[in-house]
């Protein structure tokens, strides 16, 4: 048996900074999509799409930091994989918010920005996390 720690601890703050981050993330950009729809003229079909991607983000998210997280502590690949699999669809879902919605704010350009370098940080630190584990 390996008596080494191999989890990550960088990868462990990373998760944890995220998890509060996506909150803020989340409640700012509620509250944007609020007030986008008492300020511009906002199609109701496009309104309930860009919450219900928002509330879909909001699962994927709990889903892949709680995987990443318990894949990194108990040292098992399969959960990080899978938690580096979900963050696609949460770096398409960004993306989405960036580019794509309705109506796109500055305010959203830099909270996707943010989000999509922690995104980057986290995927290279699961990389290196998974390789250790492997070996």
């Amino acid at each position: 048996n390996n008596k080494y720690q191999l989890s990550s601890l960088p990868l462990q703050i990373l998760f944890y900074v995220n998890g509060i981050y996506y909150i803020f993330y989340f409640l700012v950009t509620l509250a944007m999509i609020v007030y986008k729809s008492q300020v511009f003229s906002y199609p109701d079909d496009f309104l309930a799409r860009d919450l219900a991607l928002l509330f879909i983000m909001a699962i994927l998210e709990a889903l892949r930091l709680y995987l990443g997280s318990k894949g990194n502590l108990t040292e098992e690949e399969a959960p990080l994989g899978l938690s580096l699999a979900l963050t696609v669809g949460s770096v398409v879902l960004s993306v989405y918010f960036l580019v794509w919605q309705t109506y796109v704010l500055k305010a959203d350009v830099i909270l996707n920005s943010v989000l999509l370098c922690a995104y980057g940080l986290e995927s290279v630190l699961k990389v290196m996390a998974i390789a250790a584990f492997v070996s």
